[in-house]
């Protein structure tokens, strides 16, 4: 198991946002909100030097629900390499939006740029505890 703090970002009154942080291959932090609600992780399309785009037989790959937005077309990326803490993920298939209108917002309220969303994908197959007392998130399966 391992254990990562978390941030409990209040976007507006009673409006919270979980971040994780953690780190591309180079080093480079990457901050993350975790949407339990989300299928798939999604990296922000402007992250070029992280992900490099692949073709797709999924149909589905290729189509992103949001709540405020409908229906919005999407690209498949993989992205190498990414780091939380001690735990390594390598080789994740990603959906690939452009997140400006997300960075828009946080910019209003913190100094955090997101990278991403980390998504149900990744959440059951680490097998994911969020602790929000502790403000925490462990990886069961790491």
């Amino acid at each position: 198991m391992i254990e990562i703090p978390l941030q409990i970002i209040e976007l507006e009154q009673e409006n919270y946002h979980i971040l994780i942080e953690g780190h591309f291959k180079d080093e480079t932090p990457s901050y993350w909100i975790i949407d339990t609600g989300a299928s798939k992780t999604v990296l922000d399309l402007n992250m070029k030097p992280f992900f490099e785009l692949i073709d797709s037989d999924e149909t589905d790959d290729y189509q992103s629900a949001g709540i405020n937005q409908g229906m919005m077309e999407t690209s498949v990326g993989r992205m190498s390499y990414l780091r939380f803490g001690n735990m390594q993920i390598t080789d994740q298939k990603v959906a690939l939006i452009d997140l400006n209108h997300v960075n828009d917002i946080y910019s209003k309220y913190t100094t955090f740029r997101i990278a991403g969303l980390l998504g149900g994908d990744i959440l059951m197959q680490k097998e994911c505890v969020i602790d929000y007392a502790r403000k925490t998130i462990q990886f069961q399966n790491p």
